[in-house]
């Protein structure tokens, strides 16, 4: 077994970083039906709705939608007809991540360095510009279709990009559910995950924050390999998993034969109140994995844990999950699959201290997911 946690280093972090990266700039999905994919986030994770390009702005290709929570930005972008570029990654893979786009100071040198480092270039640096002012932007391939955008918009007011219009929220925003996007988490093919851990090194400079392979992240019947690769500054932190031996299929192998090969696992989503969002997610119809009672009546949690925010008797009425580090403790919960393919899925996150991501959790995290595999017949 093996567990490491490499702490940051965010002193020196601007100074030496080859590839500064401010953000996750936005998320985009190519998924079936961009209009009500933009209803289902509006009235279940209580996002908003404010720009919009499609056909009527001239876009002859696709319906998009951006909504935002927070410093959260999600894209739905919808094929309008089967020729659309795109259209095959939907037939291919479902609903799914296709584009994890990165805020960066300066486009140019970040598209540079990338390729000159080894990365795929898909788009050269472009500038687009309306009346707002002008975006500059580049893109290179990630794993599997995934790309990775390079935005600069500190020229820009517009709603989003130009070429969007700004869009009245479907629903009536309430008490916002989440702040940020925390981490994104990648599944790649079997023996794949050095190799990808290697591309952000030289990349994008970033360094490796955690590791956990072996006992600590396997079950009875099914096992994987996880690395987090973060920027400088941990801002921005991506895990990526592999697939390990087992007796069984693991929930790494179920989402790359669903989902046609490797992509974005899941997003985690910064909360400032994990017990609210969880209700009025639940709420609006949004299927949590459930936990057992046997984790939270487990003296040696409640030893581990220490004193937390919220009483034990919450977090299992929730079904949420609670870990604690050197650094301080965190709570979370995992949705399912929030489409017909057993693949993409959301995790809530409240953090006070902890960098991690829940190591002590794995195991029940995990057991929960071969529950909905089992049911599904993919176990």
């Amino acid at each position: 077994m093996s567990t490491q946690t490499i702490p940051a280093a965010h002193e020196a972090a601007d100074e030496q970083d080859v590839f500064p990266v401010k953000a996750v700039d936005h998320v985009a999905f190519l998924v079936g039906n961009a209009k009500q994919a933009a209803h289902y986030y509006s009235t279940a994770f209580g996002m908003t709705l404010v720009a919009y390009r499609g056909p009527e702005q001239g876009y002859r290709d696709y319906a998009e939608y951006v909504l935002v929570s927070g410093s959260a930005r999600f894209v739905l972008r919808g094929a309008v007809h089967a020729a659309a570029p795109g259209a095959d990654h939907h037939a291919k893979h479902g609903d799914g991540v296709v584009d994890i786009a990165l805020e960066v100071p300066d486009v140019d040198a970040a598209y540079a360095h990338a390729t000159a480092s080894g990365a795929t270039g898909l788009t050269a640096p472009t500038t687009v510009e309306d009346e707002h002012g002008s975006v500059r932007y580049a893109a290179v391939a990630a794993y599997g279709d995934t790309r990775h955008t390079l935005v600069d918009r500190s020229n820009y007011t517009g709603p989003f990009l130009p070429g969007f219009i700004e869009r009245a929220p479907i629903v009536a925003p309430g008490k916002r559910r989440f702040q940020a996007v925390d981490h994104v988490v990648g599944n790649v093919e079997l023996g794949k995950m050095d190799e990808w851990v290697e591309f952000y090194h030289k990349v994008m400079g970033f360094t490796n924050m955690a590791e956990f392979i072996g006992d600590d992240i396997a079950t009875d019947y099914s096992a994987l390999m996880s690395k987090v690769v973060a920027n400088g500054t941990r801002k921005v932190k991506f895990p990526l998993n592999e697939p390990a031996v087992g007796k069984r299929k693991s929930q790494i192998d179920e989402y790359l034969e669903f989902y046609g090969g490797p992509g974005a696992q899941h997003i985690a989503l910064a909360t400032n109140d994990i017990l609210a969002s969880v209700d009025a997610m639940a709420a609006a119809g949004v299927e949590f994995l459930a936990t057992p009672d046997s984790y939270y009546d487990d003296p040696e949690l409640r030893e581990r844990i220490g004193v937390v925010r919220v009483p034990i008797e919450e977090l299992k009425a929730r079904r949420i999950l609670v870990d604690r580090d050197e650094d301080g403790y965190l709570l979370q919960i995992f949705t399912k699959p929030v489409q017909d393919r057993p693949t993409v899925f959301f995790e809530l996150i409240e953090r006070h201290g902890s960098l991690g991501f829940g190591k002590g959790n794995f195991k029940a995290l995990f057991e929960a997911i071969e529950r909905e595999q089992e049911v599904r017949g993919n176990l």
